[in-house]
Protein backbone atom coordinates (compact mmCIF):
# COMPACT_ATOMS: atom_id res chain seq x y z
CA UNK A 1 0.00 0.00 0.00
CA UNK A 2 1.37 3.39 -1.16
CA UNK A 3 2.15 5.95 1.60
CA UNK A 4 -0.43 8.67 1.21
CA UNK A 5 1.61 10.55 4.07
CA UNK A 6 4.37 11.36 2.34
CA UNK A 7 3.78 12.49 -0.95
CA UNK A 8 6.75 13.10 -2.39
CA UNK A 9 8.20 9.77 -1.58
CA UNK A 10 4.61 8.43 -3.29
CA UNK A 11 5.30 10.54 -6.53
CA UNK A 12 8.41 9.76 -6.86
CA UNK A 13 7.94 6.20 -6.97
CA UNK A 14 5.02 6.84 -9.24
CA UNK A 15 7.34 8.43 -11.67
CA UNK A 16 10.24 5.75 -11.87
CA UNK A 17 7.30 3.29 -12.24
CA UNK A 18 5.85 5.04 -15.35
CA UNK A 19 9.37 5.79 -16.68
CA UNK A 20 10.16 2.12 -16.77
CA UNK A 21 6.39 1.07 -18.17
CA UNK A 22 7.42 3.89 -21.00
CA UNK A 23 10.30 2.17 -22.08
CA UNK A 24 8.87 -0.92 -22.65
CA UNK A 25 5.55 0.04 -24.04
CA UNK A 26 7.30 2.70 -26.52
CA UNK A 27 8.15 -0.87 -28.86
CA UNK A 28 4.96 -2.83 -27.76
CA UNK A 29 3.16 -4.55 -31.10
CA UNK A 30 0.30 -2.47 -32.52
CA UNK A 31 -1.92 -5.87 -31.99
CA UNK A 32 -0.81 -5.56 -28.11
CA UNK A 33 -2.04 -2.23 -27.82
CA UNK A 34 -5.08 -2.62 -29.34
CA UNK A 35 -5.25 -6.01 -27.55
CA UNK A 36 -4.89 -4.15 -23.99
CA UNK A 37 -7.72 -1.95 -24.81
CA UNK A 38 -10.24 -3.66 -26.17
CA UNK A 39 -9.91 -5.64 -22.33
CA UNK A 40 -10.24 -2.69 -20.45
CA UNK A 41 -13.16 -1.60 -22.84
CA UNK A 42 -14.77 -5.41 -22.04
CA UNK A 43 -13.48 -4.87 -17.88
CA UNK A 44 -15.26 -1.20 -18.07
CA UNK A 45 -18.69 -3.08 -18.77
CA UNK A 46 -18.40 -5.70 -17.00
CA UNK A 47 -18.03 -3.61 -14.32
CA UNK A 48 -20.34 -0.76 -15.01
CA UNK A 49 -22.39 -1.33 -12.18
CA UNK A 50 -19.93 -1.14 -9.82
CA UNK A 51 -18.43 2.15 -11.50
CA UNK A 52 -21.83 3.61 -11.60
CA UNK A 53 -22.13 3.03 -8.28
CA UNK A 54 -18.96 4.85 -7.07
CA UNK A 55 -19.62 7.62 -9.23
CA UNK A 56 -22.82 7.74 -6.78
CA UNK A 57 -20.47 8.86 -4.37
CA UNK A 58 -18.47 10.81 -6.05
CA UNK A 59 -21.94 13.07 -6.70
CA UNK A 60 -22.61 12.96 -3.33
CA UNK A 61 -18.68 14.75 -3.04
CA UNK A 62 -19.82 16.93 -5.50
CA UNK A 63 -23.03 17.93 -4.43
CA UNK A 64 -21.55 18.89 -0.62
CA UNK A 65 -18.42 20.76 -2.38
CA UNK A 66 -21.48 22.78 -3.87
CA UNK A 67 -20.69 22.38 -7.50
CA UNK A 68 -23.12 23.82 -10.19
CA UNK A 69 -25.43 21.87 -12.20
CA UNK A 70 -23.31 22.18 -15.37
CA UNK A 71 -20.19 20.61 -13.40
CA UNK A 72 -22.67 18.26 -11.92
CA UNK A 73 -23.71 17.15 -15.20
CA UNK A 74 -19.95 16.78 -16.35
CA UNK A 75 -19.40 14.42 -13.42
CA UNK A 76 -22.18 12.14 -13.45
CA UNK A 77 -21.88 8.68 -15.27
CA UNK A 78 -25.38 6.52 -15.75
CA UNK A 79 -25.44 3.02 -17.97
CA UNK A 80 -25.39 5.33 -21.45
CA UNK A 81 -22.11 7.41 -20.48
CA UNK A 82 -20.35 4.54 -19.77
CA UNK A 83 -21.27 2.90 -23.00
CA UNK A 84 -20.17 6.14 -24.69
CA UNK A 85 -16.60 5.26 -22.49
CA UNK A 86 -16.80 1.68 -23.77
CA UNK A 87 -17.44 2.81 -26.88
CA UNK A 88 -14.96 5.17 -26.95
CA UNK A 89 -11.76 2.87 -26.13
CA UNK A 90 -12.82 0.63 -28.64
CA UNK A 91 -12.83 3.26 -31.61
CA UNK A 92 -8.99 3.99 -30.23
CA UNK A 93 -7.64 0.58 -30.03
CA UNK A 94 -9.51 0.21 -33.87
CA UNK A 95 -7.06 3.15 -35.13
CA UNK A 96 -4.20 2.90 -36.60
CA UNK A 97 -0.91 2.70 -34.35
CA UNK A 98 1.04 6.07 -35.05
CA UNK A 99 4.22 4.67 -33.24
CA UNK A 100 6.58 3.64 -35.92
CA UNK A 101 4.47 5.37 -38.84
CA UNK A 102 6.97 7.01 -41.40
CA UNK A 103 6.16 10.91 -41.55
CA UNK A 104 8.37 11.67 -44.17
CA UNK A 105 11.10 9.40 -46.28
CA UNK A 106 13.79 10.88 -48.68
CA UNK A 107 17.14 10.11 -50.47
CA UNK A 108 20.35 12.13 -50.19
CA UNK A 109 22.69 12.80 -53.01
CA UNK A 110 25.23 11.87 -50.71
CA UNK A 111 23.84 8.39 -50.41
CA UNK A 112 21.94 8.44 -47.44
CA UNK A 113 18.44 6.92 -47.03
CA UNK A 114 16.34 9.37 -44.65
CA UNK A 115 13.11 8.73 -42.58
CA UNK A 116 11.24 10.88 -40.11
CA UNK A 117 9.26 8.42 -37.76
CA UNK A 118 6.64 9.06 -35.05
CA UNK A 119 7.90 8.06 -31.61
CA UNK A 120 5.87 8.49 -28.48
CA UNK A 121 7.25 11.43 -25.61
CA UNK A 122 7.67 8.98 -22.72
CA UNK A 123 5.41 9.98 -19.91
CA UNK A 124 2.92 11.99 -20.06
CA UNK A 125 1.21 13.52 -16.56
CA UNK A 126 -2.70 14.41 -17.34
CA UNK A 127 -4.25 16.94 -14.75
CA UNK A 128 -8.13 17.50 -15.20
CA UNK A 129 -11.26 18.33 -13.20
CA UNK A 130 -14.38 16.55 -12.19
CA UNK A 131 -15.16 14.51 -15.86
CA UNK A 132 -14.23 10.67 -14.95
CA UNK A 133 -14.48 9.59 -18.62
CA UNK A 134 -11.43 11.68 -19.04
CA UNK A 135 -9.37 8.89 -17.08
CA UNK A 136 -10.90 6.01 -19.82
CA UNK A 137 -9.89 8.82 -22.87
CA UNK A 138 -6.72 9.74 -21.31
CA UNK A 139 -5.63 6.44 -20.51
CA UNK A 140 -6.25 5.01 -23.55
CA UNK A 141 -4.75 7.65 -26.02
CA UNK A 142 -1.68 7.83 -24.18
CA UNK A 143 -1.60 3.72 -24.35
CA UNK A 144 -2.59 3.66 -27.88
CA UNK A 145 0.92 6.36 -28.82
CA UNK A 146 3.16 4.18 -26.66
CA UNK A 147 2.82 6.28 -23.63
CA UNK A 148 3.06 5.93 -19.70
CA UNK A 149 0.51 8.16 -18.04
CA UNK A 150 -0.06 9.52 -14.63
CA UNK A 151 -3.58 10.54 -13.84
CA UNK A 152 -4.37 13.33 -11.89
CA UNK A 153 -8.32 13.78 -11.66
CA UNK A 154 -10.80 16.06 -9.72
CA UNK A 155 -10.98 15.58 -6.64
CA UNK A 156 -14.52 15.04 -6.67
CA UNK A 157 -14.08 12.51 -9.13
CA UNK A 158 -11.71 9.90 -7.57
CA UNK A 159 -13.82 7.00 -6.81
CA UNK A 160 -14.98 6.67 -10.35
CA UNK A 161 -11.53 7.74 -11.95
CA UNK A 162 -10.06 5.15 -10.01
CA UNK A 163 -12.16 2.06 -10.82
CA UNK A 164 -11.85 3.51 -14.39
CA UNK A 165 -8.03 3.56 -14.02
CA UNK A 166 -8.52 -0.58 -12.81
CA UNK A 167 -10.23 -1.60 -15.94
CA UNK A 168 -7.47 0.45 -17.92
CA UNK A 169 -4.34 -1.77 -16.32
CA UNK A 170 -6.65 -4.57 -15.74
CA UNK A 171 -6.58 -4.30 -20.21
CA UNK A 172 -2.56 -3.90 -20.06
CA UNK A 173 -2.43 -6.78 -17.97
CA UNK A 174 -4.38 -9.21 -19.92
CA UNK A 175 -2.15 -8.18 -23.11
CA UNK A 176 1.11 -8.61 -21.30
CA UNK A 177 1.69 -4.98 -21.24
CA UNK A 178 3.00 -3.31 -17.92
CA UNK A 179 0.23 -2.19 -15.97
CA UNK A 180 2.15 0.80 -14.42
CA UNK A 181 2.01 2.58 -17.91
CA UNK A 182 -1.48 3.54 -16.74
CA UNK A 183 -1.16 4.92 -12.97
CA UNK A 184 -3.95 7.57 -10.71
CA UNK A 185 -2.70 9.26 -8.04
CA UNK A 186 -4.57 8.01 -5.11
CA UNK A 187 -5.13 11.36 -3.43
CA UNK A 188 -6.82 14.32 -3.41
CA UNK A 189 -3.98 16.15 -2.08
CA UNK A 190 -3.52 19.26 -4.11
CA UNK A 191 0.34 18.95 -2.75
CA UNK A 192 0.66 15.84 -5.69
CA UNK A 193 -0.08 17.93 -8.11
CA UNK A 194 2.49 20.39 -7.38
CA UNK A 195 5.12 17.62 -7.14
CA UNK A 196 3.75 15.82 -10.61
CA UNK A 197 4.65 19.46 -11.89
CA UNK A 198 8.20 19.70 -11.19
CA UNK A 199 9.56 16.06 -11.78
CA UNK A 200 11.71 16.70 -14.75
CA UNK A 201 13.47 13.24 -14.06
CA UNK A 202 10.37 10.86 -15.11
CA UNK A 203 7.60 13.18 -16.49
CA UNK A 204 8.42 14.62 -20.29
CA UNK A 205 4.88 16.60 -20.95
CA UNK A 206 1.95 18.05 -18.77
CA UNK A 207 -1.48 17.99 -19.81
CA UNK A 208 -3.68 20.18 -18.03
CA UNK A 209 -7.63 20.21 -18.55
CA UNK A 210 -9.72 22.35 -16.66
CA UNK A 211 -10.29 26.26 -16.52
CA UNK A 212 -8.60 29.03 -16.28
CA UNK A 213 -7.41 28.94 -12.62
CA UNK A 214 -6.19 25.14 -13.34
CA UNK A 215 -4.13 25.81 -16.51
CA UNK A 216 -2.92 28.78 -15.09
CA UNK A 217 -1.76 27.21 -12.18
CA UNK A 218 0.14 24.62 -14.28
CA UNK A 219 1.51 26.99 -16.66
CA UNK A 220 3.09 29.41 -13.75
CA UNK A 221 4.69 26.39 -11.17
CA UNK A 222 5.48 23.43 -13.90
CA UNK A 223 9.07 22.79 -14.82
CA UNK A 224 7.74 19.99 -16.82
CA UNK A 225 6.81 21.55 -20.57
CA UNK A 226 3.26 21.83 -20.70
CA UNK A 227 0.18 22.07 -23.74
CA UNK A 228 -2.00 24.14 -22.59
CA UNK A 229 -5.98 23.12 -22.61
CA UNK A 230 -7.29 26.11 -21.91
CA UNK A 231 -11.27 27.09 -21.38
CA UNK A 232 -13.40 27.24 -24.24
CA UNK A 233 -15.01 30.70 -24.70
CA UNK A 234 -16.07 30.10 -28.13
CA UNK A 235 -18.51 32.18 -30.03
CA UNK A 236 -21.03 32.19 -32.48
CA UNK A 237 -21.16 34.99 -35.35
CA UNK A 238 -24.36 35.56 -37.01
CA UNK A 239 -23.68 36.99 -40.44
CA UNK A 240 -25.75 39.02 -42.38
CA UNK A 241 -25.98 36.52 -45.09
CA UNK A 242 -27.15 33.36 -42.01
CA UNK A 243 -29.63 31.23 -42.97
CA UNK A 244 -32.61 31.37 -40.37
CA UNK A 245 -33.09 27.78 -40.31
CA UNK A 246 -29.55 26.61 -40.13
CA UNK A 247 -28.57 29.21 -37.40
CA UNK A 248 -31.89 29.08 -35.23
CA UNK A 249 -30.55 25.14 -35.04
CA UNK A 250 -26.99 25.48 -34.74
CA UNK A 251 -27.17 28.38 -31.88
CA UNK A 252 -29.43 26.30 -30.01
CA UNK A 253 -27.33 23.17 -29.92
CA UNK A 254 -24.02 25.31 -29.43
CA UNK A 255 -25.97 26.33 -26.04
CA UNK A 256 -27.86 23.87 -24.88
CA UNK A 257 -27.13 20.25 -25.54
CA UNK A 258 -24.44 20.32 -23.17
CA UNK A 259 -23.29 23.83 -20.83
CA UNK A 260 -20.95 22.37 -18.93
CA UNK A 261 -18.57 21.03 -21.72
CA UNK A 262 -15.39 23.46 -23.19
CA UNK A 263 -17.28 23.53 -26.58
CA UNK A 264 -20.64 24.77 -25.39
CA UNK A 265 -21.01 28.45 -27.24
CA UNK A 266 -20.34 31.24 -24.31
CA UNK A 267 -20.80 34.23 -27.02
CA UNK A 268 -23.68 35.24 -29.35
CA UNK A 269 -22.25 38.43 -31.86
CA UNK A 270 -24.89 39.08 -34.11
CA UNK A 271 -24.82 41.44 -37.44
CA UNK A 272 -26.28 44.78 -37.01
CA UNK A 273 -28.86 43.92 -39.75
CA UNK A 274 -30.28 41.26 -38.34
CA UNK A 275 -31.39 42.25 -34.72
CA UNK A 276 -34.70 43.01 -35.42
CA UNK A 277 -35.13 39.37 -37.55
CA UNK A 278 -33.04 36.33 -37.14
CA UNK A 279 -30.90 38.07 -34.09
CA UNK A 280 -34.33 38.76 -32.17
CA UNK A 281 -35.74 34.95 -33.41
CA UNK A 282 -32.88 33.26 -31.89
CA UNK A 283 -32.31 35.70 -28.97
CA UNK A 284 -36.33 34.32 -28.44
CA UNK A 285 -35.36 30.93 -28.68
CA UNK A 286 -32.88 30.65 -26.23
CA UNK A 287 -34.84 32.62 -23.77
CA UNK A 288 -37.79 30.35 -24.67
CA UNK A 289 -35.11 27.29 -23.89
CA UNK A 290 -34.51 28.09 -20.18
CA UNK A 291 -30.88 30.81 -21.43
CA UNK A 292 -30.07 33.71 -19.55
CA UNK A 293 -29.26 35.73 -22.32
CA UNK A 294 -27.33 38.64 -21.18
CA UNK A 295 -26.92 41.53 -23.66
CA UNK A 296 -25.75 44.15 -24.72
CA UNK A 297 -27.60 47.85 -24.99
CA UNK A 298 -28.77 46.73 -28.50
CA UNK A 299 -30.65 43.64 -27.23
CA UNK A 300 -31.61 45.06 -24.11
CA UNK A 301 -35.21 46.12 -25.89
CA UNK A 302 -36.22 42.37 -26.17
CA UNK A 303 -38.18 41.58 -23.02
CA UNK A 304 -36.57 39.10 -20.76
CA UNK A 305 -32.75 39.87 -22.10
CA UNK A 306 -30.53 40.93 -19.00
CA UNK A 307 -27.85 43.37 -19.08
CA UNK A 308 -24.14 42.55 -19.87
CA UNK A 309 -21.69 43.58 -18.06
CA UNK A 310 -18.26 43.68 -19.21
CA UNK A 311 -17.10 40.78 -17.02
CA UNK A 312 -19.69 39.07 -19.10
CA UNK A 313 -17.35 38.98 -22.23
CA UNK A 314 -14.67 36.58 -22.23
CA UNK A 315 -16.51 34.62 -19.58
CA UNK A 316 -16.67 30.63 -19.78
CA UNK A 317 -20.29 30.54 -17.55
CA UNK A 318 -20.49 26.87 -18.29
CA UNK A 319 -24.20 27.23 -17.57
CA UNK A 320 -27.69 27.98 -19.19
CA UNK A 321 -26.16 31.88 -20.07
CA UNK A 322 -25.01 33.27 -23.28
CA UNK A 323 -23.36 36.74 -23.67
CA UNK A 324 -24.23 38.70 -26.86
CA UNK A 325 -23.42 41.95 -28.57
CA UNK A 326 -24.49 43.42 -31.64
CA UNK A 327 -21.18 43.87 -33.63
CA UNK A 328 -20.76 46.15 -37.58
CA UNK A 329 -20.06 43.49 -39.85
CA UNK A 330 -17.84 40.22 -39.48
CA UNK A 331 -14.71 42.39 -38.93
CA UNK A 332 -16.34 43.67 -35.72
CA UNK A 333 -16.41 39.76 -35.08
CA UNK A 334 -13.16 39.68 -35.29
CA UNK A 335 -12.34 42.18 -33.85
CA UNK A 336 -14.09 41.18 -30.60
CA UNK A 337 -13.05 37.64 -30.76
CA UNK A 338 -9.71 38.56 -30.95
CA UNK A 339 -10.20 40.40 -27.89
CA UNK A 340 -11.96 38.30 -25.25
CA UNK A 341 -11.58 34.67 -27.23
CA UNK A 342 -9.95 31.94 -25.56
CA UNK A 343 -8.26 30.87 -29.32
CA UNK A 344 -10.82 27.36 -28.81
CA UNK A 345 -13.45 27.33 -31.19
CA UNK A 346 -15.33 30.26 -33.09
CA UNK A 347 -18.15 29.99 -35.57
CA UNK A 348 -19.34 31.99 -38.05
CA UNK A 349 -23.12 31.37 -39.85
CA UNK A 350 -23.00 32.62 -43.21
CA UNK A 351 -24.32 31.76 -47.11
CA UNK A 352 -21.26 34.11 -48.00
CA UNK A 353 -18.18 32.47 -49.10
CA UNK A 354 -15.63 35.31 -49.24
CA UNK A 355 -17.23 36.64 -45.51
CA UNK A 356 -16.31 33.09 -44.02
CA UNK A 357 -12.94 33.03 -46.03
CA UNK A 358 -12.20 36.47 -44.06
CA UNK A 359 -13.01 34.83 -40.95
CA UNK A 360 -11.35 31.71 -41.20
CA UNK A 361 -8.01 33.50 -42.38
CA UNK A 362 -8.00 36.69 -40.03
CA UNK A 363 -8.85 34.14 -36.46
CA UNK A 364 -6.12 32.46 -35.69
CA UNK A 365 -8.61 29.90 -32.94
CA UNK A 366 -7.33 26.23 -32.90
CA UNK A 367 -10.56 25.23 -34.17
CA UNK A 368 -12.80 27.69 -36.46
CA UNK A 369 -16.60 26.71 -38.10
CA UNK A 370 -19.15 27.75 -40.70
CA UNK A 371 -22.75 26.39 -40.15
CA UNK A 372 -22.01 23.77 -37.08
CA UNK A 373 -22.64 23.77 -33.38
CA UNK A 374 -19.26 24.44 -31.61
CA UNK A 375 -20.48 21.05 -30.16
CA UNK A 376 -18.52 19.32 -32.46
CA UNK A 377 -15.25 20.66 -30.96
CA UNK A 378 -14.30 17.14 -29.51
CA UNK A 379 -11.89 14.88 -30.89
CA UNK A 380 -14.87 11.66 -31.25
CA UNK A 381 -16.61 14.35 -33.69
CA UNK A 382 -12.90 14.48 -35.51
CA UNK A 383 -12.52 10.78 -35.61
CA UNK A 384 -9.92 10.70 -33.22
CA UNK A 385 -12.03 8.35 -31.01
CA UNK A 386 -11.68 10.20 -28.12
CA UNK A 387 -9.21 13.20 -27.00
CA UNK A 388 -7.18 14.05 -24.13
CA UNK A 389 -8.17 17.35 -24.50
CA UNK A 390 -8.65 20.42 -26.95
CA UNK A 391 -5.28 22.76 -27.21
CA UNK A 392 -5.42 26.29 -27.57
CA UNK A 393 -1.83 26.43 -27.36
CA UNK A 394 0.50 26.56 -30.89
CA UNK A 395 3.70 24.44 -30.05
CA UNK A 396 3.13 20.85 -30.89
CA UNK A 397 -0.23 19.68 -30.83
CA UNK A 398 -3.38 22.35 -31.51
CA UNK A 399 -7.00 21.60 -31.49
CA UNK A 400 -8.15 18.41 -30.53
CA UNK A 401 -5.43 16.43 -28.79
CA UNK A 402 -5.51 12.18 -30.60
CA UNK A 403 -3.11 9.60 -30.31
CA UNK A 404 -1.39 10.61 -33.11
CA UNK A 405 -0.72 14.43 -31.53
CA UNK A 406 0.62 12.34 -28.36
CA UNK A 407 3.82 11.41 -30.41
CA UNK A 408 7.05 13.15 -31.45
CA UNK A 409 9.24 12.12 -33.85
CA UNK A 410 12.73 10.90 -34.59
CA UNK A 411 15.03 10.03 -37.72
CA UNK A 412 16.45 7.22 -38.79
CA UNK A 413 19.44 7.52 -41.02
CA UNK A 414 20.64 4.66 -43.14
CA UNK A 415 23.93 4.71 -45.12
CA UNK A 416 26.29 1.84 -46.84
CA UNK A 417 30.16 2.53 -45.46
CA UNK A 418 28.69 6.48 -46.40
CA UNK A 419 31.19 8.78 -45.37
CA UNK A 420 31.44 12.82 -45.20
CA UNK A 421 33.96 14.14 -47.85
Amino acid sequence: MKDLADIPALMAEMGARAKAASAELAFAPAEAKEAALNAAADAVWARRAEIIAANEKDMEFGHEKGLSDAMMDRLMLDESRVQSIVDGLRAVAGQNDPVGAVIKEWDMPSGLNIQRVRTPLGVIGVIYESRPNVTADAGALCLKSGNAVILRGGSESLHSSGLLAECLQEGLKAAGLPADAVQLVPTRDREAVKELLTMTDYVDVIVPRGGKGLVGLVQREARVPVFAHLEGICHVYLDAAADPVKTLDVVLNAKTRRTGICGSAECLLIHCDLVDTIGQGVIRALLDAGVEVRGDQALQSIEGVTPATEEDFGKEFLDMIIAAKVVDDVDGAIAHIRQYGSDHTDCILTEDDAVAARFFQRLDSAILMRNASTQFADGGEFGMGAEIGIATGKMHARGPVGSEQLTSFKYLVTGDGTVRP
